[in-house]
């Protein structure tokens, strides 16, 4: 059974996130719905790099299937295409406006969209003076009232990077680990004027992404000092003050993987569990 990567993106606004969920619409449920529908199946699963929230936007996620050989083949159809690009050109009949899939390509067996990942890299957007205001852009880019200093969000943002217990920026799951490794996290402005934050981690937690910058907005605004994202991180225990901040301003923009001959000895690191943090 080949084993297929997809690369494809979505506008969040109308799916309740990536899972499949009984009653809603989701990335999940749409997507696989299209590979059933182009592949003759009904047993498609897919193992997707980063399960995002409800309105949360992607431009660069992935995932992956197997399929059944025959069926593989089957899908160029009488044309000379190979498998991978009939596949692209045709989910684009049945899948809506709103989700694309942009590659498709046979990989080794030890690829795992999830697992084999080495990082996430998110970008959330703020818009704090009202003459950059695009309505176009209002799905993507969250309206914020007060003035926000990029110099002092950049400050303390990088004092939470590293290896750490992130339990005070994560919504807790029984027998999952908090412990993640932040390799990024920064603020600029934009040439429209625009905040943008860039996260990095080798993975999120549950609303991870959110929260850190629902940590670091209040230090932009002057109200809170540069080391107090620093001192919640310390505290390992979710706080009301800080605020898990709008999803719509969060989009997914690229999954890191290593080489194919590095893909199983990263899948194998990856699935250990991390221990608690010293």
């Amino acid at each position: 059974m080949p084993r297929i990567r997809l690369d494809f993106a979505y506008d969040g606004h109308d799916f309740h996130g990536w899972a499949r969920q009984p009653g809603l619409r989701t990335v999940q449920e749409e997507l696989e719905r299209g590979l059933a529908t182009v592949l003759r199946t009904a047993d498609v699963s897919l193992t997707v790099a980063g399960r995002t929230d409800a309105g949360v936007h992607a431009t660069g996620s992935v995932c992956h299937l197997d399929v059944d050989d025959e069926a593989w083949r089957a899908v160029p159809g009488r044309s000379d295409r190979a498998p991978a690009a009939a596949l692209v050109s045709r989910l684009a009949g049945v899948l809506p406006p709103d989700l694309v899939v942009q590659r498709a390509a046979e990989v080794p067996d030890a690829f795992d969209a999830r697992f084999s990942a080495l990082r996430r890299h998110y970008r959330y957007l703020l818009c704090d003076r009202r003459e950059t205001l695009d309505p176009r852009r209002r799905g993507m880019v969250v309206a914020w009232r007060r003035s926000l200093d990029v110099e002092a969000m950049a400050a303390a943002a990088q004092q939470l990077v590293g290896l750490n217990d992130f339990a005070a920026f994560c919504k807790p799951r029984e027998g999952a680990t908090t412990v993640r490794t932040l390799e990024r996290f920064a603020w600029t402005r934009t040439e429209e004027g625009w905040v943008a934050g860039e996260v990095v981690a080798d993975a999120f937690c549950h609303s991870m992404v959110r929260a850190l910058v629902g940590a670091v907005v209040p230090v932009g605004e002057g109200r809170r000092p540069i080391e107090w994202p620093r001192e919640v991180l310390e505290g390992r225990q979710r706080i009301g003050a800080v605020t898990v901040m709008p999803a719509h301003g969060l989009t997914l923009t690229q999954v890191d993987y290593p080489d194919d001959a590095d893909l199983a000895t990263r899948a194998e690191e990856a699935r250990s569990m991390r221990g608690p943090l010293t």
